[in-house]
């Protein structure tokens, strides 16, 4: 099973259904819905079998395909996933007919056109899952800017209000952050023996001149913070994330932010390991600032979908900690975070947008006792909002533990500042949860019809699996834990670090 190319055919497929959905009238949107949904469903039942047919103890880089593209400068189309790639591809699998199925009503087929939003979703799932099963350099480059085209027309033709401002500030963010990114890699191939092979760039990597090593990992640190985003480059998420249809914004923070993450784990620390612990003090101390600072932003927040968003840059904290803590506890720990951060908050911000669309603004003030209408709703939104803040039994809480405890091994002032972030977590999501479904019912609730209707079957279907998923992985993560673990450890031994040894307690005294 190994040797099928699992890889090329999930990148490939949902791009030709994207065309197929393109090219269906706009008069028949329920045809458009329904072939893209059914489409999305063969990836994820794809995934599922390559997920099967995986070897968490087998080789590091599995299911690799590689093909002629470039002979001149060596660039190939060369695919394959790691037990951190594998995971990634897996969430967007379970993401996008979730986030398909959500966003059923929420195009105005008088407005624009229903294919064309499907087919963008389609084509967005494509880039996604190809930058992460890429193992070119160049090639991985090229998914990575190419993603930015079907968001962008996303949120500046589906969006809300300030659609457009929001989608040049989201294009305009990244694309800065692919020049820098595109200098690196252009530099990484000359100095790396004019190849654009991810392995043989991993072998060549400590002979790299040190001053030249530090200035390309800073290339493309730049370009993944800004993706991710870590602070300060973050201010375009907010925006992004309040424009963005609803679903569509469960995508971006869900997995297109994960991009970053991984492109640090995958690119700086294995190819650039000396730079990566250079600049580890400072990353530590901006992923720090990151989870204070965003929390205390999220808790001011009047809007429902910028405070979502500012919990995400929060969250994109604890993970920067853990993957700079050089720990194969928080590393895992990390990796395990963008997963669930993926599920939990891709919830909340689908939970959101129904509210939204029943209220017709994402207000707090124009809620309050909205659970005495929608009373299944508002417990989900209640869930959904105490996965966010990492309760013990969800998912986020094994993925937040993991990231403290094994940063506290090494860097205990940091892990002990990042704890205060969950406090702060705790304010932002119970005020939420409190002013708009407990309390007093807003008398201008009673007057808007859609607010006596409680969650449909529709929607039950959308929240399942990721409330199934949040409550597995909250008690049994071992499966996917399973699969991350050797990814991470061989990427440690890259770095060049090695877990600090266990200290033994004789006596209430702690022995060397």
């Amino acid at each position: 099973m190994t040797d099928f190319p699992f890889l090329s055919i999930l990148t490939l497929f949902p791009l030709v259904g994207a065309a197929v959905v393109a090219f269906i009238p706009k008069t028949r949107g329920q045809l458009a819905k329904a072939i893209a949904l059914g489409w999305s469903l063969a990836v994820l039942a794809l995934s599922i079998v390559m997920w099967i047919a995986f070897e968490a103890r087998g080789d590091r880089f599995q299911f690799r395909e590689s093909y002629q593209w470039i002979p001149t400068w060596d660039a190939r189309f060369t695919f394959a996933a790691d037990g951190i790639a594998l995971v990634m591809l897996m969430l967007i699998a379970i993401l996008v007919p979730v986030v398909i199925l959500a966003s059923w009503n929420d195009i105005d087929e008088t407005q624009r056109s229903v294919p064309v939003y499907f087919a963008l979703l389609l084509a967005l799932e494509c880039t996604m899952i190809g930058v992460f099963a890429a193992a070119d350099v160049f090639l991985f480059y090229v998914f990575f800017e190419v993603m930015l085209v079907p968001m962008y027309f996303i949120i500046g033709s589906y969006g809300g209000a300030r659609r457009q401002y929001a989608a040049v500030k989201f294009f305009l963010y990244s694309l800065v952050g692919g020049l820098f990114m595109l200098a690196a890699v252009i530099g990484l191939w000359v100095v790396g023996g004019n190849t654009f092979d991810w392995q043989k760039l991993s072998d060549v990597s400590a002979a790299f001149d040190t001053g030249t090593a530090r200035w390309l990992f800073l290339g493309f640190f730049i370009a993944f913070a800004v993706k991710a985003p870590f602070f300060p480059f973050h201010t375009w998420l907010p925006d992004a994330g309040v424009a963005a249809p609803a679903p569509a914004a469960a995508l971006l923070v869900g997995v297109l932010d994960k991009v970053g993450t991984f492109g640090i784990l995958r690119y700086c620390l294995s190819l650039f390991p000396e730079a990566s612990r250079w600049f580890a003090p400072a990353a530590l101390i901006l992923g720090v600032i990151g989870i204070i600072y965003a929390a205390l932003l999220a808790v001011g927040q009047h809007d429902l979908k910028r405070l979502v968003s500012y919990t995400s840059i929060a969250h994109f904290g604890f993970i920067g900690i853990g993957i700079f803590a050089f720990t194969t506890q928080a590393g895992t720990g990390a990796v395990l975070y963008m997963v669930n951060h993926g599920l939990a908050t891709g919830l909340l911000f689908l939970v959101v947008g129904m509210f939204v669309a029943r209220r017709g603004s994402a207000l707090v003030s124009d809620f309050g006792g909205a659970g005495k209408l929608v009373p299944v709703l508002a417990g989900v939104l209640f869930f959904a909002g105490l996965a966010s803040l990492a309760l013990p039994g969800t998912a986020p809480f094994v993925s937040e533990f993991l990231v403290l405890i094994g940063t506290f091994t090494v860097h205990k002032v940091y892990a002990v500042i990042a704890t205060v972030g969950i406090i702060l977590a705790a304010a932002y999501v119970l005020w939420m949860v409190q002013r708009t479904t407990q309390g007093t019912l807003n008398p201008m609730l009673v007057a808007v019809p859609a607010m006596h209707k409680d969650i449909s079957l529709r929607e039950k279907v959308v929240v399942a699996p990721l409330i199934v998923l949040l409550l597995v992985l909250g008690f049994y993560p071992k499966p996917v834990t399973d699969v991350i673990n050797p990814a991470v450890e061989a990427t440690m031994q890259d770095v060049g670090t090695t877990d600090p040894a266990p200290t033994a307690v004789a006596n209430g005294k702690v022995a060397p």
